[in-house]
C-alpha cells in the first residue's frame, strides 16, 4: 500500500503566491522529488506521494500547519491509501487505487465544507477516520498564526523538549507549552498515533 494526498490551497489569489508557494514546495521536497514523487498543477493544485501510508496523516498536519502559518492560509487536503498499479514519469499520470481514492475523495471536500477527509478499501476505518478528522478540524480549522508556527516546528523536530523549541524561537518554554496547548497539540498527537497504529494494522 502507498498514500496519495490530493490538496489545493484555499483561496489562493487572495495570498501572496510566493509565500504559500515557498511554504508548500519546502514540505513537499521533504517528501521526495519533483515530479515523481509530487507535482503542483493548475496554480493551486498539488498532489504527492507518501511510500509509507503510516506517515500519511502527519505529512498532511505538517502541510495545513504550514500553510496556516500564513496569514489567511488554509489548505483543503484529501488522504487515500491503496495500490500503485502504474508509476509515471509524473506521479499525475500514475495511477492505481490510492490515486482512485485520495481523487474522490478531494471531489467531495468542497461540497462538505470539509478541509480534510480520508478514503481507503477498509469502510469501517474510512468511517472512524472521517469522524475523528471532523473533530480534529474544529482545532485545526481555528489555528492562529502563532498556533500553526508552532504545531508545525514541533512535529519538524519531534526529538527536541519544549525548552529547546523555545530556544529555537527565542520565546520561554512556558510560552511554548502554552501555544501547544491553545493549539491542542497533545491531542494531536494521539490522533497522528492512533492513525498510525490502524494503518500498520491494515497490512
Amino acid at each position: 500500500m502507498i498514500s496519495v494526498i490530493t490538496g489545493d490551497i484555499i483561496q489562493s489569489k487572495k495570498l501572496v503566491a510566493e509565500e504559500w508557494l515557498t511554504k508548500l514546495k519546502h514540505e513537499l521536497n521533504e517528501i521526495g522529488s519533483q515530479p515523481a514523487s509530487w507535482e503542483i498543477y493548475r496554480g493551486d493544485s498539488f498532489q504527492v506521494e507518501i511510500a509509507d501510508p503510516g506517515q500519511a496523516l502527519k505529512t498532511a498536519v505538517k502541510i495545513k500547519a504550514a500553510i496556516k502559518s500564513i496569514r489567511k492560509g488554509d489548505v483543503r487536503m484529501s488522504i487515500g491509501i491503496g495500490e500503485k498499479t502504474h508509476s509515471a514519469t509524473r506521479i499525475t499520470e500514475s495511477n492505481g487505487s490510492a490515486f482512485v481514492y485520495s481523487g474522490e475523495a478531494f471531489e467531495k471536500l468542497a461540497k462538505a465544507k470539509q478541509n480534510l477527509a480520508f478514503a481507503s478499501p477498509f469502510e469501517t476505518f474510512n468511517r472512524d477516520m472521517n469522524l475523528m478528522l471532523r473533530l480534529a478540524l474544529v482545532s485545526m480549522d481555528a489555528w492562529t498564526v502563532n498556533s500553526a508556527e508552532m504545531v508545525h516546528l514541533a512535529l519538524g523536530h519531534p526529538e527536541k523538549s519544549q525548552a529547546q523549541l523555545g530556544d529555537m524561537l527565542g520565546i520561554r518554554q512556558n510560552a511554548i507549552s502554552n501555544r501547544l496547548k491553545r493549539a491542542n497539540f497533545d491531542e494531536i498527537l494521539d490522533l497522528l498515533n492512533w492513525y498510525k497504529n490502524r494503518v500498520e494494522g491494515l497490512k
